[in-house]
């Protein structure tokens, strides 16, 4: 496209009145930096029995204040960092079980508008091989995922330009959802399909819903304006800090119910981005009547061409990190924790037992690389916005998670039952959804070790179906000879069956 259409089409993006219409009645964000600098100020680590009284709260799966998630955060005893530990755990064994949800992220398209300094893929890193992908070329995307790969869930990334606009984003997922390919006893697809994109227009977000989008992701990046301002300059659209720290209030006034959040760790203070973050949860129950589906822990990690990222001022060390997971595991008891293959293998296997519910595998963040010939991955940095720490195959990871207890669920039939919004919510703070859930894992799993586990795995994994088949069938006494009948239908080569 001629510069001139560029020019334009950014022009347009923003309307200020998506904005105006949510600032409070004295023009005011959410995100008051002044408070956040106060909880700040150095102050005396709290009483063991105060920290208690506040993990109390947090397993009764209620979100906390920021005052009292900053209370948290001055704990240095380290037996009461061990608690602290102990209970984020239980918190997502009560909210979530034994389950952790598998997905893979699809890169689609590498032009972008921005120029964030941290990142690959800006305007002007002209290192970077720039394409969006052709329909037939997401189709060989997705049949590679689906059909060799095994994924049922997907999180779909745009860059923002014009060539990859909402109409581009609406038939790709139409395109992704028609992809149907046989595996060795039945079929794959994606049957859920997440969007992280840039923020939109109401009326934008209403096509995506109408689409059956799954959650609309959008990484504020950093909630510090001032770091916000320096990193993300003013004559782009991501230069508006207003219309991102909003863009979750349009979704869901879209109609979009299922939403995610994330700060990108080492753009700025964890502190101020972890108290920042906490009132962008406290202000979409306000607002919205329902928290994030999800919250993203990504990193910053090497990129070509991009010496921004090469000694960050403000780099989280992994025992930072690991708090940063934990405390938010008990700041939102009830919200998706993801980590993604930016993380090394080792720093995934340490946070997976501290209340993360989320994890790829197989990735590949190049362009078009998923079909690459031959069916390898195509990791090469200037086709990617980053490096990825954990290149591990899906079935290695899954083997690894079912060594450890862990059920891999590739369910998503509760998005296709209406199990979202303020529903799903309400389910997981009582724990009535994980009751569906782990049935669904169940049939799920069965599926995914019957299609295209390798034999190592398939006996790993169906180990421990057998445990929770026994486990179904000793608390859910009801729910047993259904779930028994499915499982016999998938055994025998059916598919897609689910409670």
């Amino acid at each position: 496209m001629e510069a001139t259409a560029i020019r334009k089409w950014m022009d347009e993006r923003i309307a200020q009145d998506e904005i105006d219409r949510y600032l409070r009645p004295d023009g005011a964000d959410y995100v008051n930096d002044a408070e956040i600098a106060e909880l700040l100020k150095p102050q005396p680590a709290p009483e063991a029995g105060r920290v208690r009284e506040i993990l109390a709260k947090a397993e009764s799966i209620v979100a906390l204040s920021q005052s009292e998630l900053a209370e948290l955060m001055r704990v240095e005893d380290s037996e009461l960092w061990e608690e602290m530990k102990a209970v984020a755990g239980r918190i997502k064994h009560k909210v979530y079980d034994n389950r952790i949800v598998t997905f893979a992220p699809l890169y689609l398209s590498s032009k972008c508008v921005n120029n964030c300094v941290y990142c690959g893929l800006r305007a002007s890193n002209g290192a970077v091989v720039r394409r969006v992908l052709s329909q037939a070329e997401i189709e060989a995307e997705v049949r590679a995922l689906a059909g060799q790969l095994g994924h049922k869930r997907l999180v779909m990334v745009y860059g923002e330009h014009p060539e990859s606009g909402v109409d581009y984003i609406a038939e790709s997922l139409a395109t992704t959802y028609a992809v149907k390919v046989p595996t060795r006893r039945g079929f794959g697809q994606i049957r859920r399909a997440n969007v992280n994109a840039a923020p939109m227009k109401i009326d934008e977000l209403k096509v995506l819903h109408r689409c059956g989008l799954g959650t609309f992701q959008v990484f504020q990046e950093t909630y510090d304006r001032r770091q916000y301002a320096r990193l993300h300059p003013a004559n782009t659209i991501k230069g508006n800090f207003r219309w991102r720290i909003y863009c979750m209030h349009r979704a869901q006034d879209a109609g979009i119910d299922d939403n995610g959040c994330g700060v990108l760790y080492g753009l700025s203070d964890w502190h101020f981005e972890l108290l920042a973050q906490q009132a962008h949860v406290l202000e979409m129950e306000r607002y919205c009547g329902i928290g994030p589906h999800t919250l993203s822990f990504p990193r910053l990690e090497p990129a070509v061409n991009t010496p921004f990222v090469e000694n960050p001022r403000w780099k989280v060390s992994d025992d930072d990190f690991e708090k940063i997971v934990v405390l938010s595991r008990l700041a939102v008891p009830y919200t998706g924790l993801i980590i993604t293959a930016r993380e090394s293998p080792a720093m995934r296997r340490r946070l997976l037992p501290l209340g993360v519910t989320q994890m790829d595998a197989s990735s590949n963040i190049g362009v078009g690389a998923y079909a690459a010939e031959g069916g390898q991955q195509d990791q090469r940095s200037e086709r990617q916005q980053f490096e990825l720490g954990d290149p591990r195959s899906l079935d290695e990871v899954i083997r690894e998670w079912a060594e450890a207890g862990c059920i891999t669920s590739f369910c998503t039939a509760g998005y296709r039952c209406g199990r979202t919004g303020k529903c799903i919510m309400d389910l997981l703070r009582t724990g009535a959804e994980g009751k569906f859930c782990k049935l669904n894992a169940i049939l799920t799993f069965k599926e995914w070790l019957d299609d295209f586990a390798s034999p190592e795995t398939a006996a790993v994994g169906q180990a421990l179906i057998d445990q929770e088949l026994a486990q179904v069938a000793k608390r859910q006494p009801v729910a047993y000879p259904q779930l028994k009948a499915y499982y016999d239908r998938i055994a025998a080569g059916e598919r897609d069956l689910y409670f």
